[in-house]
């Protein structure tokens, strides 16, 4: 008993010592009470230590954000008395969480009521040593009156392990408030427009809007009134339109201006640096805002319909190609559930797409149409299925339903079904590196919505997919006119599947431009060596035309991955004259009157490469990119870049291929369609080239 309650005293003696380290002492009067408090209860071997502002309001008043809008100040910590070997600071940065507005007398002021907590990074002079902070603070409150007040405040963390102190939590919480970019925020800048009195910003947002505000900071201090806001359909979207407070000085023109934009929407806030638009300019882009969901389901349906023909689904050709053959002669019932399962397979792959979106969505992380290809788990698995189907198609085994399902689809029991369903599913994972005409408009406003709006669009995908499916389901008698199966299919079987095992090798080579080649090569090895142990099973006829597979199979896998690691990916001399993608270069080429053309291109982007090969190489196109005075850049997304992401989402575009240009006529950029052409190449160039 007396050990506990010895134990209870020590705490209690113990306590103020440890909340003196963590906290300093609150200095306060009738209308606010302030404090420094620290995240951490030592300073360990940080260099910046996580401190924050602890600003308590009474009711009625509030302080100021950095730019306080009509009227007001910001709040100011003098940090010279810490800055010392004594005090251990080498410097601190004050952030400012998303603020609110408050109007009152005619004066739109931008800040804070009841709590806050800024945020401060302290840079400490000598990683180790103790901090002690003695600071001036000049704060201004206002109610009815405003009043400046003065505190110094006092906070010391000791030497020791930096554990998370117990106002860490508290400091956290106001750092997610500090505006952020698209990933955190979930909204996208899609707009600015300038009519010469007045700037026109549109956003949209990954989540329903509730009430978002925005405020425009420049470097020329000139301040904004409140903007009138117009909500988009489902409240996806809004528009913005700001007018500067007062007249503009002499001689300055909202085009002048540097803009500071900062939304926010609850707990939500995006900031975004860019040069005002000049008088008139065009939107960025066709803002998905603009277009009504039907159109954008009809679009849905029309770009699912053309992945058919896009080259990143040729590869699954063959398999189409044999599952109408294999049913010449064949009776209606059978061909209505085989390509039902096919369409089923489709519908099942987008329904599956849209809730990883979802997902993704809600966590905070990048999401896009084909970025699973960046990742080399996934193409070591998409490599293991189709060394799966090719050995299928040369006869070495057979992919069966589990017998529950099949004798409830057909009571004679298809095995092939099973197939059937793989080959839509399979075709759904081999389309998406693919942005098909109308597909990006679709996918771009599905991204940029709710979950609702997702899984409507990317059923409408599937849909559309799969219409050349059901309507043979519908119209049996188109397969069976076919030839009956004979002889000749054996041949045909073999040659599709070459075709897969080619289809293998090329993502061998893509996984070569993301891992080391010796482990590509490996898995090239591993897969022949699925073919081989498969065909030891079969008759004599069937290992020679698994030997030859096998031969075709891992002999060129591993010549091509060893000559894709010892050769430069692009060896061509024009793929030289591109520049790297720089978002602040493209600006400044634009105010100096040149025109800018944007790539942004994969390795596994079929279609990137059909653009590139057909029309961005031809002598006349090439001639006028790389030696007419046009900046040519080029993005390679073929590994996961964030700033090519958000780059791409800033334009409403979550796929490639992208391509845009920029010039005196287009600042804000055209956005070309995913299929290039000469024609609207050029048209594009001349179009941004012509001054305003």
């Amino acid at each position: 008993m007396l050990r506990l309650l010895t134990l209870f005293l020590l705490a209690i003696c113990a306590a103020p010592t440890a909340a003196h380290a963590l906290a300093g002492d609150w200095q306060q009067d009738e209308a606010v009470k302030v404090r420094l408090i620290s995240g951490i209860d030592g300073v360990g071997q940080e260099q910046i230590v996580p401190l924050g502002l602890e600003v308590q309001l009474a009711d009625e008043w509030h302080t100021y954000w950095r730019s306080p809008g009509m009227a007001g100040l910001p709040p100011q910590i003098d940090w010279k008395e810490s800055i010392s070997d004594v005090g251990n600071l080498e410097s601190a940065a004050l952030l400012y969480p998303a603020p609110q507005r408050y109007s009152a007398y005619g004066l739109e002021t931008i800040g804070y009521k009841s709590n806050v907590v800024f945020p401060i990074d302290a840079k400490l002079r000598t990683p180790g040593k103790a901090l002690n902070i003695e600071a001036s603070l000049d704060l201004l409150v206002c109610s009815a009156i405003c009043v400046p007040k003065n505190f110094t405040l006092k906070l010391a963390i000791p030497e020791g392990e930096a554990k998370a102190s117990t106002e860490a939590g508290l400091i956290e919480k106001f750092r997610d408030l500090i505006p952020g970019d698209t990933m955190k925020s979930g909204f996208i800048l899609k707009s600015v427009t300038n009519d010469g009195e007045s700037l026109s910003v549109g956003i949209e947002s990954r989540n329903t809007l509730q009430a978002p505000d925005i405020f425009i900071e420049n470097d020329k201090n000139i301040a904004f009134g409140a903007p009138i806001t117009t909500m988009g359909e489902h409240k996806f979207s809004a528009q913005f339109k700001v007018k500067p407070a007062d007249l503009l000085p002499e001689s300055t023109k909202l085009s002048d201006l540097q803009l500071t934009l900062t939304i926010v929407d609850g707990d939500k806030a995006l900031e975004q640096s860019i040069k005002a638009p000049p008088i008139s300019a065009a939107p960025e882009s066709s803002s998905a805002s603009t277009i009504s969901l039907g159109l954008v389901v009809l679009f849905a349906l029309m770009g699912g319909l053309i992945l058919n023909l896009m080259p990143c689904v040729l590869p699954v050709l063959s398999l189409k190609i044999l599952s109408v053959v294999s049913h010449g002669g064949g009776d209606a019932k059978t061909v209505r559930h085989s390509f039902l399962m096919t369409a089923a397979g489709i519908l099942f792959s987008f329904l599956v797409l849209a809730g990883l979106a979802m997902m993704l969505k809600e966590l905070g992380m990048a999401v896009g149409w084909g970025v699973q290809f960046q990742q080399p788990m996934f193409l070591v698995f998409l490599i293991l299925i189709l060394t799966v189907f090719a050995a299928n198609l040369w006869g070495l085994f057979e992919i069966h339903l589990p017998r529950f399902l099949a004798d409830s689809l057909d009571k004679d029991y298809h095995p092939k079904m099973a197939g059937d369903f793989t080959t839509g599913a399979f075709a759904t994972l081999l389309a998406t590196p693919c942005t098909a005409p109308f597909l990006g408009t679709a996918v771009g406003f599905a991204l940029a919505s709710g979950p609702g709006i997702i899984l409507l669009i990317f059923t409408m995908l599937g849909l559309g997919m799969a219409v050349p499916y059901l309507a043979i389901a519908l119209f049996p008698r188109l397969a069976i006119a076919l030839p009956k199966p004979g002889r000749w299919m054996m041949w045909l079987r073999w040659l599709l599947g070459v075709a897969l095992a080619a289809t293998a090798i090329w993502l061998v080579w893509i996984l070569g431009a993301q891992i080391p080649w010796r482990f590509a090569v490996f898995v090239g090895l591993c897969m022949g060596g699925i073919v081989l142990l498969l065909g030891l099973k079969k008759t004599s006829a069937s290992r020679r035309l698994v030997m030859i597979g096998l031969l075709d199979f891992a002999i060129v896998a591993v010549a091509m991955t060893l000559a894709g690691s010892l050769l430069p990916r692009e060896t061509g001399n024009v793929e030289r004259l591109w520049l790297p993608l720089n978002e602040k270069a493209i600006v400044a080429s634009v105010d100096e009157g040149k025109v800018v053309f944007v790539d942004i291109t994969a390795d596994w982007c079929l279609t990137c490469k059909a653009n590139k090969k057909f029309v961005l190489s031809r002598p006349d196109i090439a001639q006028r990119l790389f030696h007419g005075g046009i900046v040519a850049m080029q993005a390679d997304w073929t590994n996961p870049d964030p700033v090519i992401a958000q780059f791409l989402q800033k334009y409403g575009r979550y796929g490639i291929p992208f391509n845009a240009v920029f010039g005196p006529g287009a600042p804000q950029g055209i956005i070309l369609p995913e299929l290039l052409t000469s024609t609207n190449v050029t048209e594009a160039l001349e179009q941004a080239a012509k001054r305003p």
